[in-house]
């Protein structure tokens, strides 16, 4: 029975044959140099098929082992974080840069966000999205941590979940600047990491509590 190879970051297919690959593209910007390559090595390699991803990726799928090093080499970019302990994914909006609904600024806080915690090592997966609006295009309320942006700032969630055991994230902070956002999600990770044991962090909130959890990361009230 084949093993996904996280050291190649390719995650073992159905067939248990052949490979999925996830070049990185923070929030889903990419260039049409990068698209045309995607396409180009999936035609190369005999690829099964190409998926957008709910991460805002594109994945190879279908991919033969052997070929491995040799497609990641003809990318020349580096893998997505799509399998591991870490931080997963760092989802956004096109926030006020093109959306005439967003409040916030995504594209930006979110690009800083996915440069330091990107693959960021961790005890359990986690999955951080960032909304421009209340609407959370990017499902904000159902991630480890939540950005959304309101007219007076960021609001921030955590311990959402849209897994198997379904979960709604906790109002932790409101009104926050990009500065306060970004240190309250850095200190929310360093928090998670500091308990080691592997879980996703709404089950560590389950098991601490919610106000205990807020205090631990400095938040006085919400």
């Amino acid at each position: 029975m084949k093993k996904d190879r996280i050291d190649k970051r390719a995650i073992v297919q159905r067939d248990n044959e052949t490979y999925a690959i996830v070049p990185h593209m923070a929030g889903g910007i990419c260039t049409p140099e990068l698209l045309r390559k995607i396409a180009d090595v999936a035609e190369k390699y005999g690829a099964k098929a190409i998926k957008v991803t709910e991460s805002q990726r594109i994945a190879i799928v279908g991919i033969k082992e052997e070929d491995l090093d040799r497609i990641w080499k003809d990318l020349g970019v580096k893998p997505a974080a799509a399998i591991g302990m870490c931080v997963r994914s760092i989802k956004f909006c096109p926030g006020k840069a093109f959306c005439r609904l967003a409040q916030q600024d995504t594209i930006s806080i979110g690009t800083k966000l996915d440069e330091i915690f990107h693959g960021y090592s961790l005890p359990g997966k986690m999955k951080i999205a960032i909304s421009g609006c209340p609407n959370c295009c990017t499902e904000s309320w159902v991630r480890d941590i939540g950005l959304i942006g309101t007219k007076k700032g960021w609001n921030v969630v955590v311990g959402g979940s849209a897994g198997s055991r379904p979960m709604i994230g906790h109002l932790i902070a409101k009104g926050l600047s990009d500065e306060e956002a970004m240190d309250l999600v850095r200190r929310i990770i360093e928090k998670f990491k500091e308990y080691g044991k592997p879980r996703r962090l709404g089950r560590l909130i389950e098991e601490i509590g919610i106000e205990r959890f807020k205090e631990e990361v400095g938040i006085s009230g919400a």
